[in-house]
């Protein structure tokens, strides 16, 4: 709560701006899939022309067009959600090793429900971490955002920022390591509820790519 107290009275004033908002929500979208789409883009080109991704590319180029042009901040939400469908629907497609055991049926968060789900939800957190400690470095109130909603406890600015980096961070670190085989099935266990989570060695392997990879220049 120490900082500068102007600066978050700023940041509240906008997030009260319907306009002001949105613009800002936009930006955060926008990040998020123009680096979701070179992740894809990229992978096509290391794995021969895949058609899938090719058509995930092009359907998400079209998405960025009209979200530059949404009119408010549900129909940019809804943008946002089309997109991470159309990600998540190939992401499997950039799997080259351990295909069997790491393939996923679809994104599960609470609880993941398969060995992938749980890297990511994993990786996300630490992301999501990391942008608290950021914005309250620079005096700005975590839990005040733009594009997610507000909820007692809920740190919508940080979860606002992470939406750029998941992919060029995140989604990375986790095709890295399931692809150089870094990680294995063996490190990940199901509880009786369905829930998969990490042993302590895979959980340490994931934190050490973690550090290695925030040290990248994007």
């Amino acid at each position: 709560v120490s900082g500068n107290v102007l600066l978050r009275r700023e940041q509240v004033r906008r997030a009260d701006r319907p306009e002001a908002a949105r613009e800002i929500a936009r930006g955060f979208v926008l990040g998020k899939l123009v680096n979701s789409r070179a992740i894809l883009q990229r992978a096509q080109r290391d794995h021969g022309g895949n058609p899938q991704l090719g058509q995930a590319v092009d359907a998400i180029a079209g998405i960025v067009r009209r979200a530059r042009k949404a009119a408010d901040l549900d129909t940019l939400r809804g943008l946002e959600g089309e997109a991470a469908n159309r990600y998540f629907g190939t992401f499997n497609e950039m799997i080259v090793a351990q295909r069997e055991h790491f393939a996923m049926s679809g994104r599960s968060r609470r609880p993941p429900l398969d060995p992938l789900n749980a890297l990511l939800s994993f990786l996300y957190t630490l992301l999501t971490h990391d942008c608290v400690a950021a914005l309250e470095g620079v005096g700005l109130d975590p839990q005040i955002g733009f594009l997610h909603a507000l909820r007692p406890g809920r740190p919508a600015l940080a979860l606002d920022l992470m939406e750029e980096f998941r992919a060029m961070l995140a989604d990375r670190v986790a095709l890295s390591l399931v692809n150089l085989r870094q990680v294995a099935p063996e490190g990940f266990k199901t509880s009786e509820s369905g829930a998969v989570t990490m042993d302590d060695d895979t959980r340490r392997t994931v934190l050490q790519s973690w550090q290695k990879k925030k040290q990248d220049v994007l």
